[in-house]
């Protein structure tokens, strides 16, 4: 048993507490409990009331500062923030300053309604912060003048004594100066699946943030003993304080799609603009139009050439994207995630809880060193399993022996969660080696009141072993569980064959080293002779019998072993970046079926390559072992310089910095810690890696979807402005008016391109490799396909307005014959366009889907109703068609989409001869 006490000269209240800024990183892990005691200024009877309340004043209190939120009416402003929506609210403006109210009125309602539907999408604020604080507020059991009281964790100061037991929750982070069998549950902060033990003595300066055994941190959760600390961080200072003002330092990246259209929006912009001025001064200068007039041209021009009803379409294709994502347990916080999970080139992983379970299992059994161990089956801590190898006869006695020892030197249980499954109310460990004694035929209940426990001798990180007096059918006897390389000191004799023999310490020590290779934790066994003491010391534990070694790991999920494999199909690198050991990550890795070629890269060697090395190395290695925060993030940092788009996993606050940088963060969501969630794009509603393969599938059947809709309405665009400045050009009346072009890009357009936003999956979808995110969202054949389908467009919509007029039909009634020609055109061309490589001449491509078949429907009703209803004829100046120009305009849809089938069959034949 351990008890080591600090005591330190009381120091005077009036001198002022060390400070603890940002600045001042001391590593109290190294210092001695005396000497961090002088160095806060405290001592073990704890601060007096005054300079605590004098100390919180200088500090603050412990809780870290929130970050402000924009408001309601910013977030809507927000949604104006755009090159194409300042063109058109500009347009409005002057359109109305000139008298035309109608269109300036469809102006302003086009923009509104972007605005709303951009707002109403968005995602909630971020809230990495908040789920810091969180964790952040607990009470906390502290000396105050040498009397034990609780105040709010938010009270603490620098310099407090804080008293920890089984089930606290670490308020700050404490430098031990008392520890008893203290175990702490690190795994939100470090990503050690295991409790780790505590003690009191120093540990190097530049040891890792997992081995620093001298520390308690802030937010961990203390799973057994008792202890005393000194607080030697506050609020932002702790380490997971620090781990929250990286979140909040960091600056989100923009995602692939969103720089694309932006790019796309301001070329598109200025080109526009540019048109429009060149224009304006041939129609003023060249052919002496008014200048007023000349102005509501160019309006018309700027109208035609702005795909106004893009960013709608494009917003409601990603949250539909959401919503089938949500039915694949992935739930998007930020809807540009969306897509870039289908350009995601790397996964970077945590292990503990994402990879694998974050449960203990015992998965092998060595009772006899000289024959294979006994492999355990099962998952979890679920008592259904079986042992395979050699259990029978004496062998079954041994491991029979072994397994008791595991169920006495337990203070845990298990339970049966109807939600969750089997749940270990206690130590994973010890959880883990009840469920091994009820897949050996032992009932633990039964053995436990077979062997009364008379005494007991707790954990002890300094012995590092557990030992219990029982009282058996046989009489007393001491069990001992611990480390193996202690018990074997303790042990004279081993099981055999007929009974003890002298214990072979070389064969324990090979299947040790064995066992550890293989990333597995070992824990040994031992049992000693009937013992008439009442009280059990260490003296007592000696010339005991070995029982034998457990071998445990916190297995794969299954699912992530396909998942895994999933990913290498589809081109995309896993790299496991975890706070566990290298030893243990790169045999979880090899379960995985994770590359392990390279030889895993640990956190201090991180520290010692600059970033250009780094970035090498991070494109080498797939596995990095025992990384803090700052490791996680700098790896992130590295595969993004190097052009990979980058997607994070995993569950806890040392997640949080990595997964808000990362192109695409992605948080668990039933073990994951509010921290990380918040900090996320997108949480996993199962904890299943295999989701994520999932996602990826829907990310890149929704930006051939985006593509899709893109090279649906550029055409339909291009052919409008192509026709409005020809007649301006040509001096002659605009076959078509700026508010009957809003109609078409903002109603039929719509309504149709929608309909691709349901387009299922193209076969191959995950046989490709990730595409390019540095490519152009319009590649030369998307280009190519835009110029031909916009000159399509514009030659059949002058050729029937002049045939019109020709006929001697009224202006009003001809440009209503060529928006119905355009609108007509448009749905040929939702045919073709589903299919960009495939033929569109098949069953299903000449049936559509539902949501095609809605919007041919829905655009065909509104196209009815923009000819025929007499108020929307006031508004647009439309006039009834007959049956006859009906029939001509249809007849032409028919020809074009036929011809465009035509153009992609060669286009496709030619492709194939190059190949």
């Amino acid at each position: 048993m351990s008890h080591s006490t600090a005591t330190a000269a009381s120091m005077p209240e009036s001198e002022p507490a060390t400070s603890l800024s940002g600045e001042d990183q001391h590593a109290w892990h190294a210092d001695s409990a005396e000497a961090a005691l002088r160095r806060l200024r405290s001592a073990p009877e704890g601060l007096s009331p005054e300079e605590a309340e004098r100390r919180l004043k200088q500090h603050g209190p412990n809780t870290l500062p929130e970050e402000p939120r924009r408001g309601p009416m910013l977030r809507f402003l927000a949604q104006f923030n755009n090159l194409l929506i300042y063109v058109l609210v500009a347009a409005g403006i002057i359109t109305l300053a000139l008298g035309h109210v109608i269109d300036a009125a469809v102006i302003f309602v086009v923009v509104i309604l972007n605005a709303i539907i951009g707002y109403w999408q968005e995602g909630r604020a971020e809230d990495a912060m908040a789920g810091v604080r969180a964790m952040l507020a607990t009470p906390a059991a502290v000396r105050r003048a040498g009397r034990r009281v609780t105040v709010p964790a938010a009270a603490l100061v620098p310099g407090d004594i804080v008293m920890l037991d089984a089930g606290d929750r670490v308020p700050a982070d404490l430098r031990l100066v008392e520890a008893r069998g203290l175990r702490a549950q690190e795994a939100a902060l470090t990503g050690e699946s295991l409790a780790v033990d505590k003690h009191v003595a120093a540990v190097p300066a530049d040891a890792a943030l997992g081995d620093r055994a001298s520390m308690a941190f802030s937010g961990t959760l203390v799973t057994a003993g008792r202890g005393v600390g000194v607080t030697a961080a506050t609020a932002a200072n702790t380490e997971i304080g620090r781990i929250g003002t990286l979140v909040g330092e960091i600056t989100e990246t923009r995602t692939p799609l969103l720089l694309q259209i932006d790019r796309f929006a301001r070329r598109l912009t200025f080109a526009v603009l540019a048109v429009c001025v060149l224009v304006f001064v041939y129609a003023v200068q060249i052919t002496e139009l008014d200048a007023a007039d000349a102005f509501i041209a160019m309006v018309g021009v700027a109208v035609a050439a702005i795909p106004e009803g893009l960013p709608a379409v494009l917003t409601i294709t990603l949250a539909l994207g959401v919503q089938r994502m949500a039915g694949r347990n992935a739930i998007v916080r930020r809807l540009p995630a969306v897509e870039t999970l289908g350009a995601v080139s790397v996964i970077c992983t945590d292990k503990t809880g994402t990879l694998t379970r974050n449960e203990m299992v015992v998965r092998s059994l060595i009772c006899d060193p000289a024959k294979p161990p006994v492999t355990v089956t099962g998952s979890g801590y679920d008592p259904e399993g079986a042992l395979q190898g050699d259990t029978a006869g004496q062998m079954a006695e041994h491991v029979s022996a072994l397994a008791l020892a595991g169920v006495l030197c337990n203070d845990s249980g298990l339970i049966l969660d109807p939600e969750r499954g089997w749940q270990v109310e206690g130590d994973p460990m010890e959880g883990a080696l009840l469920a091994l004694a009820a897949k050996a035929g032992l009932a633990v209940e039964d053995s436990r009141d077979a062997h009364r426990r008379i005494d007991e001798l707790p954990f002890d990180p300094a012995l590092r072993l557990m030992a219990v007096l029982a009282e058996g059918p046989t009489g007393r006897t001491v069990f001992v569980k611990g480390a193996p390389d202690r018990l074997l000191d303790l042990c004279d004799r081993q099981s055999g064959p007929a009974g003890p023999v002298p214990i072979d310490h070389a064969a324990w020590t090979a299947q040790i080293d064995a066992l550890a290779r293989g990333g597995h934790r070992v824990l040994a066994f031992a049992s000693g002779a009937p013992s008439d003491h009442e009280r059990l010391e260490h003296r007592h534990l000696h010339g005991l019998t070995f029982l034998g070694l457990a071998g445990f790991i916190d297995p794969a999920r299954p699912e992530a072993i396909t998942a895994v494999a999933d990913c290498a199909r589809a081109g995309i690198a896993v790299k496991m970046i975890t706070g566990d050991h290298a030893l243990t990550a790169m045999a979880v890795a090899q379960e995985l079926g994770i590359d392990t070629a390279a030889a895993a890269l640990t956190g201090a060697e991180i520290e010692a390559l600059d970033d250009d090395a780094l970035r090498r190395r991070a494109a080498e290695v797939n596995i990095f072992a025992r990384a803090a925060p700052e490791h996680k993030l700098r790896l992130v940092e590295a595969l993004q310089a190097e052009g990979q788009v980058v997607a994070m996993t995993g569950d806890g606050v040392n997640d949080a910095p990595a997964l808000k940088r990362a192109d695409v963060g992605v948080a668990m969501g039933i073990k994951g810690t509010a921290a990380a969630k918040d900090a996320a794009r997108v949480v996993l509603a199962d904890d299943n890696f295999a989701s994520i393969v999932a996602a990826v599938r829907e990310g890149r059947t929704i930006y051939d979807n985006i593509r899709k809709v893109i090279a649906y309405e550029l055409p339909t665009n291009g052919g409008e402005s192509i026709v409005v400045v020809a007649a301006i050009l040509l001096g002659i009346a605009l076959p078509i008016t700026p508010v009957q072009i809003l109609w078409i890009n903002m109603v039929t357009a719509v309504a149709l391109s929608l309909a691709l936003a349901f387009e299922p999956a193209e076969p191959g979808v995950m046989d490709r490799r990730p595409r390019d995110a540095r490519a152009p969202l319009l590649d030369a054949e998307m280009v190519w396909r835009v110029v031909l389908v916009s000159a399509i467009f514009a030659v059949t919509s002058f050729g029937l307005f002049y045939w019109s007029l020709a006929r001697g039909a009224e202006l009003a009634y001809a440009r209503t014959l060529v928006v119905t020609l355009i609108v007509i055109l448009e749905i040929a061309y939702l045919f073709s366009v589903r299919y960009l490589h495939l033929p569109s001449l098949t069953r299903a491509g000449v049936v559509g889907t539902t949501a095609v078949l809605i919007g041919i429907g829905v655009s065909v009703v509104a196209q009815a109703a923009f000819t025929y209803l007499p108020i929307l004829q006031e508004v647009f100046d439309t006039r009834p068609l007959g049956a006859v120009d009906l029939g001509i305009a249809t007849a032409i849809g028919v020809a074009v989409f036929f011809a465009l089938e035509i153009e992609k069959a060669v286009r496709r034949r030619v492709a194939q001869g190059n190949s």
